[in-house]
């Protein structure tokens, strides 16, 4: 037990005089971001920091992929409903599915497959309008189960690091049979940086992974209340 103390304090001392003498060196000469950053994936194990990077890369181009899709599926419903309404009572259901045609995002294509069965009835019309809302609902929620996993798998790969850097620190004590703090500093290094990076990467992804959620509610409450007024016109127009 004494032994586990004597070896917790340090790795105590050596965490704190890593971090002095990292200001120190700062102090002594500048690095750009680039070089400190360069040097720091080095020195936490190319290994691990090469899997934790490879999080990041997949999860930003996910991220990248669903906003773009996301900002072009974004139409102005108010001048869509209008311009469907407008095109009801001029030209009937024929006009109204060409604008349909005509816009782009989700909240068109509802409108179409509404159109389309209005000949059936209202009740049809409203069941088909239900049932495309969830099919464009999953197109807008495609891939974001893999952000919210490489969310979670950034720090998992940082704290797994951290357990064999330690590992490894144990490993040089036993072979040295020293407790000295140079004999443990790679170790803790080593576990330091790739729980710091594996951290990094989960927040940046976070951040990403909150923009896109959101967007994705702001357009199915736009879809909710478009297809609303939709069955509210195709009643009016049926009267």
């Amino acid at each position: 037990m004494k032994k586990v103390v004597n070896i917790l304090s340090i790795a105590g001392f050596m965490f704190f005089g890593a971090i002095q003498s990292t200001f120190a060196q700062e102090a002594a000469e500048e690095k750009t971001f680039h070089q400190e950053l360069k040097q720091r994936f080095i020195e936490g194990d190319p290994g691990f920091m090469g899997i934790v990077l490879v999080a990041l890369i997949l999860g930003l181009a996910i991220a990248i992929e669903r906003i773009i899709y996301l900002n072009m599926a974004s139409t102005n419903t108010k001048k869509l409903v209008a311009s469907v309404d407008d095109a009801l009572s001029s030209g009937g259901v024929e006009a109204a599915k060409e604008v349909c045609r005509n816009s782009k995002g989700p909240v068109a294509s509802i409108f179409y497959q509404g159109l389309d069965r209005v000949d059936e009835g209202v009740d049809a019309a409203e069941k088909a309008v239900v049932s495309y809302g969830g099919v464009q609902m999953g197109l807008l929620e495609k891939n974001v189960s893999w952000l919210s996993l490489f969310i979670a798998l950034a720090p998992m790969l940082g704290f797994m690091g951290t357990v064999i850097g330690m590992i490894q620190a144990f490993d040089m004590i036993a072979v040295a049979n020293d407790i000295s703090p140079g004999v443990v500093a790679v170790g803790i290094k080593v576990a330091l940086l790739t729980t710091v990076f594996g951290l990094i990467v989960a927040i940046i992804l976070q951040i990403f992974y909150n923009y896109i959620v959101s967007k994705i509610d702001s357009i199915v409450n736009s879809m909710e209340d478009a297809s609303i007024q939709l069955i509210d016109l195709l009643v009016k127009y049926k009267k």
